[in-house]
């Protein structure tokens, strides 16, 4: 089937001839989505290539790096790894290939539906901090994986995702051990983003953006306590029990 593209104010879609519909609408959301962090960011990415990929497969050929991220991730998380970012473009799995992905409980399709607003965040998140991908080496991979909590933590924030992975959030906290503070690489897509819920609720949202945008010389703690205004001690004992509360509800 032949590849077409769809042009938007601030984005072009490459895609099957079949999906202009869908292409289309996921223009529009990011469109949405762009016009929602200028309210946060000083500056946010333009210009940007959305490459919609009809089958699960052509994405992995598409994005190397996708499948070892995929792989640190805890199993409960690993499903959400739907996407991939690279300098001045995204790669997403297409709407109706989002929702096959889906599971059965609740808010899995939305957050899923969510995926090309958090590889648009990455986009962001790279451009406040130089030493993050994208472009994507063996460096700054490792970069990633070592400030993961915030890479993904504020993709999955500032995409809307955090209430609608809570059942995936219960289960890992059922599955596995008790998280680390800040979370680890191997959490970091289904707990990361609950740090910067926890930060909007005590805080506002634009010290989420300023966590977004933090300096990542220092230590993940220490990001923490200027992020809160107070020591991480008793952060994470605020996070445990915003924790608690999504697997009481």
């Amino acid at each position: 089937m032949a590849w077409v593209e769809t042009a938007s104010l601030s984005f072009v879609a490459r895609h099957e001839s079949a999906q202009s519909d869908a292409a289309t609408a996921v223009l529009d959301d990011l469109e949405g989505f762009r016009a929602e962090l200028e309210t946060l960011f000083e500056s946010v990415p333009g210009e940007i290539s959305v490459v919609i990929h009809p089958q699960p497969l052509m994405l992995v050929l598409a994005a190397p790096w996708l499948p070892l991220a995929r792989m640190v991730s805890a199993p409960a998380g690993r499903r959400y790894f739907t996407g991939w970012f690279g300098r001045d473009e995204i790669h997403v799995l297409a709407p109706e290939a989002l929702e096959r992905r889906a599971s059965g409980v609740a808010g899995s399709r939305e957050a899923l539906l969510r995926s090309p607003r958090h590889e648009y965040a990455h986009l962001l998140i790279g451009a406040c901090n130089p030493a993050l991908p994208p472009p994507f080496s063996p460096a700054t991979f490792r970069r990633y994986v070592r400030s993961a909590w915030l890479c993904e933590g504020a993709a999955t924030h500032l995409a809307g995702q955090v209430t609608h992975l809570r059942a995936a959030i219960v289960r890992r906290l059922r599955e596995g051990a008790r998280p680390s503070f800040p979370p680890g690489a191997r959490d970091a897509y289904l707990l990361g983003g609950t740090v910067f819920a926890l930060l909007e609720r005590e805080r506002g949202p634009a010290a989420c953006a300023e966590l977004a945008a933090a300096d990542l010389t220092r230590t993940g703690r220490e990001i923490v306590e200027r992020a809160f205004g107070r020591p991480a001690a008793g952060v994470e004992r605020a996070w445990l029990g915003y924790l608690d509360s999504l697997g009481a509800g």
